[in-house]
């Protein structure tokens, strides 16, 4: 017969094998570990802003060109790629609001069916915000400092309308 539930769930852990060679002798301190990646950010950081500031301007010239139908083939996987970068390293490197507006665009890009256009106005859009995001009186912000750029943003997002018979690319 079988037995009642108990009505408390019961917790148990497993030591798995990740959690067995993390914990052996040796290795590096964590604390240790830590200081030296943050070490290493610290050091990068200016090499990080020139490589930022090319790559918004490489950003820039890929959607100039398409605006002025003069657009390579893979132009908006192009802007999806570098976008992703933007995204991924921005808040290592202390530019919050620069991965929130990279972030945005990298869903939308995603969002818009293979061989379909883009609205250039919102690529467009996220662009200006990239730049913004940039400057040095922006780029420590936090989200919430700067409410009126994030909801609109958020806004764009949520209203760039992918319709099945929009012309492909």
């Amino acid at each position: 017969m079988p037995k009642t539930p108990s009505p408390e769930a019961h917790t148990f852990y497993v030591d798995t094998r990740f959690q067995r060679l993390a914990r052996r002798p040796g290795g590096v301190p964590r604390e240790v570990a830590l200081e030296s990646a943050q070490n290493n950010i610290d050091q990068s950081k200016p090499e990080f802003e020139s490589w930022l500031d090319a790559e918004l301007q490489n950003l820039a010239t890929v959607v100039r060109n398409a605006e002025a139908g003069m657009a390579e083939s893979g132009w908006l996987e192009d802007v999806g790629f570098r976008s992703r970068q933007l995204r991924d390293l921005g808040t290592t490197m202390g530019f919050v609001l620069l991965t929130f507006v990279a972030n945005n665009l990298c869903e939308i890009l995603d969002a818009t069916p293979a061989g379909h256009a883009s609205d250039m106005e919102t690529i467009t859009c996220h662009l200006d915000a990239l730049f913004l995001a940039r400057q040095e009186q922006y780029r420590h912000m936090r989200l919430e400092e700067v409410p009126e750029l994030t909801k609109g943003l958020r806004l764009v997002k949520e209203t760039v309308s992918i319709s099945p018979d929009v012309a492909p690319k």
